[in-house]
């Protein structure tokens, strides 16, 4: 393994970019975006946004620098985690299918920004996992790492910020066929994630 006298290893700070920008997966998901904050403000979505990017953030440095700790501490298997982000969304999916359209998606009482935003669509049990990885094959360019991390983030939340335009593009009908769209393709994601869960909670073969 090279070690580099430079602060930021430029290699490792590239593959730690384009894992987890591509992983958080902005562009896919600003659809979902828009669906699950439909009932909000322009401003008061910027403000979600946020909050969704901030902790999504936070959580994946975390995980980076203590996850697998953590996970070894609480006997949680990553097997665990991809099984509880696929119950997640496709409780979200389940709503965004059978719900009244005209109705927010969720509970007004319930912070979006956290759960699905947050968790797991931005930071998901395979942005989780991939960048646990990132550290442990790179224990000398953790700087690195959390740079690649911190800058996926900044641009995946440029992008999330251009979902209120998309908005004001699509009007209520587009809303509706996008709203039936998403919850299936998410239904889908959510049984892919728990899927892939099973598989490494039993050891079975793909």
């Amino acid at each position: 393994m090279q070690v580099t006298s430079s602060i930021v290893d430029i290699e490792t700070f590239i593959r730690t970019f384009i894992a987890i920008f591509v992983m958080a997966d902005a562009l896919g998901n600003a659809p979902v975006f828009l669906v699950l904050t439909k009932d909000m403000e322009s401003d008061q979505r910027d403000r979600t946004i946020d909050r969704a990017a901030l902790v999504a953030t936070g959580v994946i440095l975390g995980f980076a620098f203590a996850g697998q700790a953590v996970l070894d501490y609480l006997h949680i298997s990553m097997g665990s985690l991809q099984v509880a982000g696929g119950l997640i969304l496709l409780l979200i999916a389940l709503d965004m299918l059978r719900g009244e359209l005209d109705a927010p998606v969720v509970d007004k009482d319930r912070d979006v920004a956290i759960t699905p935003l947050a968790l797991p669509l931005l930071a998901g049990p395979g942005t989780l996992t991939t960048v646990m990885i990132l550290m442990a094959d790179s224990p000398e360019a953790q700087l690195s790492v959390a740079a690649g991390t911190l800058s996926a983030m900044v641009v995946t939340w440029i992008i999330m910020r251009q979902a209120s335009r998309v908005d004001q593009l699509i009007g209520d009908q587009g809303s509706i066929i996008i709203t039936q769209l998403l919850g299936f393709l998410l239904a889908a994601l959510a049984i892919e994630f728990s899927s892939q869960g099973i598989h490494a909670l039993f050891g079975l073969g793909v």
